[in-house]
């Protein structure tokens, strides 16, 4: 996302009826609910600021704190936060340090800045004890925060040199309190995968945590990298409703499943835990999200168009539906109980309307005056304190590929008309495949053994490739068939992990081979 320094009424319940589903809830654990914004750094001594959150029932407040390489130990906001943090301890508001480099180069120019980047994370937290919630870095799947994210020959480099800054700062802030929460990267929900895009050269969410835990296990590390894990899950639009996610390998509020996955495939098995799955126990505390940025930008109101300047950076949604989403949402993810907390970006809005840095998703308008979202989250969490009011996310890894498919229409059955055998299929993920027509009569098992293997055993035709998260034709070489009864086979593996796969059968199809031309004596 770009750099950003951060009307529906709630109708009342029925006392009895309120306090069932507020236990109900209550056994989930609360949602942590905040905002991400650096406004309370500056004016009052962050009084306001901290007051308005207060009003609200905001309880977290995520801060962006630079590192400068030219002064590796100075905060260089110090007399700011200084001066703001007594209102943040006097309200109770939980402060989440979120800790990048000033510039996207800063951790990758010298072999030493990973090392350096620690101490002053050391020095933060030495100065500041009453913080224990870090997140490390900010979008390094984002070249506006992190570079180079690919090599000049195209291979993606961003994940690896961000696992031993992880690794590194995990180590210097336990070091200095046990206690300290470790989050993990901030992650975008998107990325082109392209190192040849003429702009924003960026790796997906799901492919950056698979190279992660790729530098993860090449390090040989025995301990975690991180205790929870930062995501972003921006809409891809702002005109989006709650519901519209990404297609894989991106990722938004309806995929977070696809970020479990990609997390449990990149480090399942190892001293990083992974998130909780029911009835599955795990060493070490499971993860859990730290949804700390997350908004949909809104009209500007034409009386206040004067305090905005430039252009809109992207389609917006209107007041209304905005204030619709933020009271579902936090309901829909109180209910998942992987998320520990959700911060709006932001409080109030920037006046710049365009890039970089532009964003109107404020719960004020540019002069303070409140946004019907305002009221809505107010609202929402007076009712719900943070608890699922309806039935709880559970959530599993699969050990097979994500929804695969295979469409065996039109079969053709007669080798006299038709030589070229083809078939549909698909998946929810990209996948490798080895497909195979074989004579009926072979068990599945066998099957699966055959085709994992390069030249599969009994293929009478075969074919090979990759299916990238959609439907492709699967296409054999032409050759006629003899008569008999067949089946069309193919199987799948995860390109995020092998390990994961799925085999699918057709029905048994019979082939009638053209009979031999008589010959006239």
């Amino acid at each position: 996302m770009p750099a950003r320094r951060a009307r529906t009424r709630i109708v009342g319940v029925l006392g009895c009826i309120c306090a069932a589903l507020l236990l109900a809830g209550a056994a989930q654990g609360a949602l942590t609910v905040g905002i991400t914004e650096d406004a309370g750094k500056t004016g009052d001594a962050g009084v306001a600021f901290y007051t308005t959150m207060e009003d609200i029932g905001l309880t977290q407040n995520r801060v962006s704190i630079n590192w400068d390489p030219k002064e590796p130990l100075a905060v260089l906001a110090k007399t700011e936060i200084d001066g703001w943090m007594p209102a943040a301890v006097t309200t109770n508001t939980r402060i989440v340090f979120a800790v990048a480099p000033l510039h996207p180069r800063d951790l990758t120019a010298s072999p030493t800045a990973p090392a350096a980047f620690a101490a002053f994370l050391q020095q933060l937290a030495t100065d500041y004890p009453q913080v224990k919630d870090y997140v490390i870095g900010n979008e390094p799947n984002q070249p506006f925060f992190w570079q180079p994210q690919f090599s000049s020959k195209g291979k993606a480099l961003a994940a690896a040199a961000y696992e031993p800054v992880l690794a590194r700062s995990y180590d210097a802030l336990k070091a200095v309190d046990p206690t300290i929460n470790v989050i993990g990267i901030g992650l975008s929900p998107r990325g082109n995968d392209n190192p040849k895009a003429t702009s924003n050269r960026s790796r997906s969410p799901v492919r950056f945590l698979n190279e992660l835990g790729a530098a993860y296990h090449k390090s040989k590390r025995k301990k975690p990298l991180m205790d929870e894990l930062a995501f972003h899950p921006y809409p891809r639009s702002s005109a989006d409703s709650i519901s519209t996610g990404y297609v894989w390998p991106n990722a938004g509020i309806p995929n977070l499943d696809r970020i479990k996955q990609a997390f449990w495939d990149a480090f399942h098995g190892t001293a990083q835990p992974t998130f909780a799955e029911p009835h599955l126990r795990q060493p070490g505390k499971p993860v859990l999200f730290v949804l700390d940025e997350v908004g949909w930008q809104v009209s500007v109101q034409p009386d206040l168009a004067d305090l905005y300047f430039g252009t809109e950076n992207g389609p917006v949604t209107d007041e209304i539906n905005q204030a619709r989403i933020y009271g579902n949402l936090i309901k829909r993810v109180a209910c998942d109980p992987s998320v520990q907390s959700l911060s709006f970006f932001h409080l109030t809005d920037e006046a710049n309307l365009g890039n970089p840095g532009g964003w109107q998703s404020g719960l004020e308008r540019i002069d303070g005056s409140h946004r019907p979202a305002y009221e809505a989250v107010k609202q929402t969490l007076a009712l719900t304190h943070g608890t699922c009011q309806q039935a709880p996310v559970r959530w599993v890894h699969t050990p097979k590929v994500v929804k695969p498919t295979a469409r065996w229409v039109g079969v053709r059955t007669r080798a006299s008309t038709y030589k070229r055998w083809s078939f549909t299929a698909g998946a929810g993920e990209e996948v490798t495949f080895r497909a195979g027509i074989f004579k009926l009569g072979l068990s599945k098992a066998t099957l699966a053994k055959r085709l994992a293997k390069v030249r599969p055993a009994g293929a009478l035709l075969k074919s090979t490739g990759t299916i990238k998260a959609k439907s492709r034709v699967v296409l054999f070489p032409r050759r006629t068939l003899k008569s008999g009864r067949y089946v069309y086979v193919i199987r799948m593996a995860s390109t995020m992990n092998p390990q994961r796969t799925s085999l699918l059968l057709s029905k048994a199809f019979r082939v009638v081979a053209p009979k031999a031309p008589k010959h006239k004596h």
